[in-house]
């Protein structure tokens, strides 16, 4: 419980420090676009690894299939209604639009913790960690330049911290005991929507900023994920 608690505070609370630095700091676009794709290869990385092929090896690859579509499909449907039916840039469509992104990475984190040791998910959590500080940094900048305040942007970084912690304790706590094949089902739709997360908002929007190096960042985020993953082999 000591370990979940640690890792979904620092998790978290990196929203809430990216969330400061984008509103009261400075970010270079070119910068913030570098780090959004670096975030985003380590974590598509780290899916892949930490969730989706643990899944196969303890289930099968059919169960991971579902999970992974179920997840992307999902995710799809979600993000649809917030961009063309609820408004992302009204108050409940930026609380959903920013939770709709990390529900599932907390999710999988509360998940992978069960049964695993420190450094088992140091990758996946890491990789996190480098998710949630470019793009809380780059959403709350934007939301600041917008019609909120200052400080209703960081109040709603807060309170969605707080709901995607709640989120990672739920996923550890009430799927313990769970079977491997439940457990297999839900890693994979955390993944799958992850994934579908990465191709729709991630990925753009760091090629977007930083066209020429957006590869480059991508593959070294990667190579990070990897390294942080070897420690635990």
């Amino acid at each position: 419980m000591l370990m979940l608690l640690a890792v979904v505070l620092v998790v978290s609370g990196a929203l809430v420090v990216g969330a400061a630095w984008g509103i009261y700091g400075k970010l270079p676009e070119k910068l913030e676009g570098f780090l959004v794709a670096l975030a985003g290869g380590a974590l598509l990385l780290s899916v892949t690894s930490e969730l989706i092929q643990p899944s196969i090896d303890t289930s099968s690859v059919f169960h991971a299939m579902l999970g992974v579509a179920a997840g992307a499909i999902t995710f799809a449907v979600a993000d649809y209604l917030i961009d063309e039916k609820w408004g992302s840039d009204s108050g409940g469509g930026l609380l959903a639009a920013i939770t709709l992104d990390g529900i599932p990475e907390n999710l999988a984190l509360g998940v992978a913790l069960i049964g695993a040791g420190g450094l088992e998910v140091a990758a996946l959590a890491g990789s996190i960690l480098l998710s949630n500080l470019p793009e809380a940094a780059g959403g709350a900048k934007e939301m600041a330049g917008g019609r909120h305040s200052r400080a209703k942007v960081l109040w709603l970084w807060i309170g969605t911290a707080a709901i995607l912690s709640a989120a990672a304790v739920a996923g550890n706590l009430l799927l313990t005991g769970a079977g491997e094949g439940t457990l297999a089902i839900i890693r994979c739709v955390a993944a799958g929507a992850v994934i579908a997360s990465l191709a729709t908002e991630v990925f753009p929007k760091a090629y977007k900023a930083e066209a020429h190096w957006a590869g480059v960042a991508t593959a070294l985020g990667a190579i990070l994920a990897f390294t942080l993953s070897s420690f635990s082999a």
